[in-house]
């Protein structure tokens, strides 16, 4: 017997919760899911939608990645409430800064992932996360960044461009009737960088409600960070 693999559903890992402390003595609250029963391979670390618009470690995307892709894909995930944000887990200090003073969360989480040994980061931006990823995961040893629905409200075209002269591997996920940038502008935004990677999804809306949009981004995600576990299951045995 099996189990459909969709919604809220959390399959098996190692779920620790975390804090993260920043340079300028805030304590971030988060939470890091390793696969059950092997090393990962690869670690997400994640950056939620904006807070005052609702957005949080648990915002669906990045809570379904954290429940399912330790387990479908050898993948530790790190999700974390930036500053002033709350969710089940808790309220991380301090008060959203507007994507400034943000710069010190995305930096405390890549020390924790540095001191735990986590191998081959990569950043996992949503909507305000990727401008962060964008604006500071250059100063950080990562792997590459994947951009879900980047809207390019706080990151310049200067930060934009200046990943041309990274190695770093820039995948860019643009729905097709996203609220704030299409994939036709997205190709002019992002032309700046050679190497990035743009993948229109057809049908796609910023905020990939359903399961077959969550599907679509997990699978992206698994496609540029661990491809050998493709494809992804749509079935877990029960028991």
């Amino acid at each position: 017997m099996s189990i459909e693999i969709r919604g809220p559903l959390e399959l098996p890992a190692v779920r620790e919760e975390i804090e993260l402390e920043t340079a300028d003595e805030l304590t971030l609250v988060g939470e890091l899911a390793l696969p059950e029963a092997t090393e990962p391979v690869a670690t997400l670390v994640t950056l939620h939608p904006l807070p005052t618009a609702g957005g949080f470690m648990d915002s669906h995307i990045i809570r379904k990645a954290a429940a399912r892709l330790p387990a479908l894909a050898d993948l530790a995930v790190l999700r974390f409430n930036t500053r002033g944000t709350t969710s089940s887990r808790g309220t991380s200090d301090g008060a959203f800064d507007g994507g400034g003073a943000e710069q010190f969360d995305v930096a405390a989480a890549m020390d924790f992932v540095r001191d735990r040994g986590l191998p081959r980061p990569w950043l996992l931006g949503w909507s305000f996360g990727t401008e962060l990823a964008l604006k500071y995961g250059r100063e950080h040893d990562i792997e590459g960044i994947i951009l879900l629905s980047p809207p390019l409200h706080r990151a310049t075209d200067a930060e934009v461009a200046a990943w041309a002269e990274s190695d770093v591997d820039v995948v860019v996920l643009v729905p097709e009737l996203d609220d704030y940038l299409r994939p036709a502008e997205a190709r002019e935004r992002f032309a700046s960088i050679p190497h990035a990677t743009l993948i229109a999804v057809e049908g796609g809306k910023h905020l990939w409600v359903g399961e077959s949009q969550t599907r679509r981004v997990l699978t992206e995600v698994v496609a540029a960070v661990n491809p050998s576990a493709l494809p992804l299951p749509t079935e877990w045995p029960e028991g």
